[in-house]
């Protein structure tokens, strides 16, 4: 039977991997596996610090950063670094608030790992109508999200379905009154601010590097 993707990455009908997840073929539009992944907290959300999207990517490129992509309007950014570091986040925490005038929440995965999560398939089996709405949660300090630690009951109509050790897959039910702010208040609330959350469509678009 042949597999039919939503956009939002969910599919209706079976089919291989690749099928239902296109981003994960490879493809000379791909980025890099080790390429990096800068998901930042809190720019251009509602009440949030607004940076244009050229600001973040003249301070990637003048902190050495090359082929410096920015994705969507959300604090996220495609790059190679000049060099991989174990302390890549220091620096780009120190840089990114020297650039921007303010501090700033870093978290990084490469484009190999998220294609990892990808083909995890958090989601699969999950029944969501076509406006719930799929987050993944990324824990910063990678590897330490309180491994086996249950988190309490979540707010109405939203559901945790998975913790990793770096990341959280949540459902907003929004077909029977689910609400984002409430999950992000509850995720805030139980694992602080080192957190970022994505929509699953935009982890997908990071893992083919915003294309």
């Amino acid at each position: 039977m042949k597999a039919v993707a939503r956009r939002d990455g969910r599919v209706v009908e079976g089919g291989g991997l690749e099928n239902r997840f296109p981003v994960l073929r490879n493809g000379g539009s791909n980025p890099s596996p080790s390429a990096t992944v800068v998901l930042l907290r809190g720019i251009n959300n509602v009440g949030s610090r607004r940076v244009t999207m050229a600001a973040l990517k003249k301070a990637f490129e003048d902190l050495g950063g090359k082929n410096v992509r920015t994705v969507l309007a959300s604090g996220n950014v495609v790059f190679d670094p000049p060099r991989q570091s174990p302390d890549i986040v220091r620096k780009l925490t120190a840089g990114l608030e020297k650039a921007l005038g303010f501090p700033v929440v870093v978290v990084t995965r490469t484009v190999r790992e998220l294609e990892g999560i990808i083909r995890s398939e958090p989601f699969k089996g999950v029944p969501a109508a076509p406006e719930d709405q799929l987050y993944v949660t990324f824990l910063g300090g990678k590897g330490s999200a309180r491994p086996g630690a249950r988190l309490p009951d979540p707010p109405k109509e939203t559901r945790v379905v998975r913790v990793d050790p770096g990341e959280i897959f949540s459902v907003v039910m929004r077909s029977r009154g689910g609400r984002t702010p409430d999950l992000m208040k509850y995720l805030d609330r139980n694992l602080g601010p080192a957190v970022t959350t994505r929509n699953w469509r935009t982890v997908l678009k990071l893992a083919g590097g915003g294309r």
